[in-house]
């Protein structure tokens, strides 16, 4: 019996913590594959971490998981960065670390610069290390492209050089040696990936991650400005955007396997109420008003542009089969129950403290989960009961 369903798995916090592979993780895919280590059912790792090659994060998976991960079967934050084409010929500054240059080269943009580059171009600009400042006055800088976007791949090493060059940039519409008269506004594009506050690695307290980063710049500009920072794109969960590249996946998946069955229903398994959760609930929230034909789908205005494009895109999609996406938490990463695992998700303490992004309107049932089990092993039990799957 060809499978009806897939499996959307974060990754730290589900399968690993920090460079450590969970146990749980093991035995969940010792059920997935079967007797010659083949997946039984479409599998898409779905993880916000970004500063890396989907090549590099597809061996770590092999690897901890002790079956065969190829990089199709990856997304990281920045994967459907490669829809958005009008913006691949253009000169984008690139932040993050990692092979950014070589994931956006990947990603079909052809001209980008790193902040590493626009420091040495630049040298005045990064002044808070005072060991870095210039002890004599540089030559004029010459022959530096002017950027015409932003990348945001993932939180920086040094977080206050990536902060004031990124503003530099944007107050000087993308020409740091420019003296303007006024604010340009509205500024370069912005294209954002990974909004998570936090992450779990190997520390028992949770981590600042790339959505921390974010508050910080966003405010910095509003300070500094007057005006609201805005983005092009954000992507990486909990967009629609980057659940609805998830589905094609697994669709394309389940095709090169010849599974002639559609795929009807997908199960997201994560760690993080704000993200994997929330993420899932509002793509769910898009199918079904996908099904309906109807307008009134919850999103926040601010975040509207990309977001409506995949509505609309569900809405158009006559042969879009899945019809559900459901939420299944594990507590072994960010999220922590008080006690034991409540039987009905109802019981659970609601979370009172909003860690989503800005763009993303707080709505106390999208950090509802459908489901919430110990770890990954119980999750696939659970998907596998529901499907009536041996």
């Amino acid at each position: 019996q060809p499978p009806a369903f897939g499996f959307l798995f974060d990754v730290d916090g589900v399968l690993v913590r920090g460079s450590q592979p969970l146990p749980a993780a093991r035995r969940a895919f010792r059920r997935l594959a079967d007797g010659s280590g083949r997946l039984r059912v479409p599998v898409v790792f779905l993880t916000n971490a970004g500063n890396c090659l989907r090549s590099a994060k597809a061996r770590e998976l092999s690897q901890a998981l002790g079956l065969q991960v190829s990089p199709e079967q990856v997304i990281l934050s920045h994967s459907p960065l490669q829809l958005f084409s009008q913006f691949h010929q253009r000169c984008m500054l690139v932040a993050g670390q990692g092979p950014v240059e070589e994931n956006a080269h990947n990603l079909g943009f052809k001209h980008v610069v790193t902040i590493e580059a626009l420091r040495k171009a630049y040298p005045l600009l990064d002044m808070v290390d005072h060991s870095r400042r210039p002890k004599e006055l540089p030559p004029p800088t010459t022959g530096f492209p002017t950027i015409e976007g932003v990348i945001l791949f993932g939180e920086p090493v040094r977080w206050e050089t990536s902060l004031q060059l990124i503003t530099d940039v944007l107050l000087s519409n993308g020409n740091p040696e420019a003296e303007l008269r006024d604010v340009p506004y509205p500024h370069l594009p912005i294209l954002a990936c990974n909004m998570d506050l936090l992450w779990m690695a190997e520390a028992k307290m949770p981590r600042f991650g790339h959505g921390t980063f974010l508050l910080c710049l966003e405010n910095i500009y509003k300070k500094v400005t007057g005006r609201e920072l805005k983005y092009e794109a954000l992507i990486g969960k909990p967009s629609p955007v980057t659940y609805r590249y998830a589905q094609y996946l697994i669709q394309e998946q389940a095709k090169k396997q010849g599974w002639k069955a559609p795929i009807r229903r997908l199960y997201a398994v994560g760690d993080n109420p704000m993200s994997d959760v929330y993420g899932a609930n509002l793509y769910n929230n898009y199918l079904k008003s996908a099904q309906q034909n109807q307008a009134g789908v919850k999103r926040s205005p601010q975040a509207a542009s990309p977001q409506t494009e995949v509505y609309l895109e569900l809405r158009n999609d006559c042969n879009n089969s899945v019809e559900s996406c459901e939420s299944i938490l594990v507590c072994t990463g960010v999220y922590r129950p008080s006690g034991d695992v409540p039987k009905k998700t109802e019981a659970r303490t609601m979370e009172t403290v909003f860690h989503g992004h800005r763009d993303f309107c707080f709505d106390p049932s999208l950090v509802e989960a459908s489901h919430v089990v110990q770890d990954v092993d119980d999750a696939v039990q659970l998907a596998f009961k529901k499907e009536n799957w041996s």
